[in-house]
């Protein structure tokens, strides 16, 4: 049997019927009708685009910040009154 797309409680494709077989997941979707609609491929861009943000996130350390402490660590561990780089106002010496 053939799985249509659902979206804001009607059909992608545009059929009507109480008996139609139909789902949100993309995966399972099997009308072509309604994996040709605007309606399922800006739903599917969405829901890539949103998973593509969430691995971003979910990255473990930034580059910026792990320059930046192991500068801070490395100016700190030197001997002596060494100053610190432009940018850190308010700590003329470390």
């Amino acid at each position: 049997m053939v799985t249509h797309f659902r979206t804001a409680g009607h059909l992608a494709c545009g059929h009507h019927g109480d008996n139609l077989p139909s789902t949100t997941e993309f995966a399972r979707v099997k009308c072509r009708s309604c994996r040709n609609t605007d309606a399922f491929k800006d739903a599917r861009k969405d829901a890539r685009n949103a998973a593509r943000r969430a691995a971003r996130k979910a990255k473990v350390g930034h580059a910026a910040v792990d320059w930046r402490a192991s500068w801070m660590k490395r100016l700190t561990d030197m001997p002596g009154q060494q100053r610190l780089p432009r940018g850190f106002h308010g700590q003329p010496y470390v």
